[in-house]
């Protein structure tokens, strides 16, 4: 099974080609850059370094959300364009499963956190149960320190990852039983959307490419503005 995967959810811009269990290609630029100008030169690039022919892909995947509203929609469009014009399906892998997957089987929470402004982050809580990365909570956009009190509540040591970490770091670290991924881990890796994507594939869980549907969890900022200026006028 041959999947290229791609993650545009965050800063980081990742792209990843997986052939069953091996990790042929893994790309990932973390730089104040545009991913509507990276992520097509970067799938070309790892695709010419492996030698890939895109016609023998079997899927292609996307990291749906949530994350940002722009990026989220450059590798959701970049992916479909792939899937129609391959005739091939796309795997859906949502962003806070494959930042949690960066963790492998700890006997702590894991915790990823994405920066969602206005101090406050998009999140879920995880565990390993039996080598299986098993979902606690349900995706949410939540404040920051709502996030930590559910954290403490579960009374062992809980493990932070994402790029929210470096926006709430010193608070994290004020709580004994917290602790942040080093930093090989903390960030969207497509390594780990692709590694999802062939669990997700095994089951049957692969979609059409104009089927594609992205986790937003909140309205876009503009949206949130508009509604807030209507509120004022009245």
């Amino acid at each position: 099974m041959k999947i290229l995967a791609v993650d545009t959810t965050g800063q980081t811009a990742s792209v990843a080609i997986i052939n069953n269990d091996v990790i042929l290609a893994e790309y990932s630029i973390n730089y104040n850059m545009t991913h509507s100008q990276t992520v097509m030169p970067m799938i070309d690039e790892i695709c010419n370094r492996v030698h890939l022919d895109l016609s023998t892909l079997n899927y292609v995947a996307c990291s749906c959300g949530p994350g940002s509203f722009t990026g989220l929609r450059i590798g959701a469009a970049t992916v479909k364009g792939l899937a129609l014009g391959l005739n091939i399906p796309v795997v859906a892998v949502p962003t806070l499963d494959a930042l949690a997957y960066n963790i492998f089987d700890t006997d702590a929470v894991i915790c990823p956190i994405m920066d969602a402004r206005r101090q406050q982050v998009y999140t879920a809580f995880y565990e390993w149960q039996e080598r299986e990365l098993c979902k606690l909570t349900e995706y949410d956009a939540l404040p920051i320190q709502e996030v930590i009190e559910r954290a403490k509540n579960y009374q062992k040591k809980v493990i932070f990852l994402g790029d929210g970490v470096a926006a709430y770091k010193e608070l994290l670290l004020s709580e004994k039983d917290f602790y942040i991924a080093p930093v090989n881990c903390q960030l969207q890796r497509a390594a780990s959307v692709a590694a999802l994507a062939v669990k997700l594939a095994e089951q049957e869980k692969a979609i059409k490419g104009n089927e594609l549907e992205l986790i937003y969890l909140r309205k876009p900022q503009a949206e949130r503005e508009r509604e807030e200026r209507l509120k004022e006028e009245k």
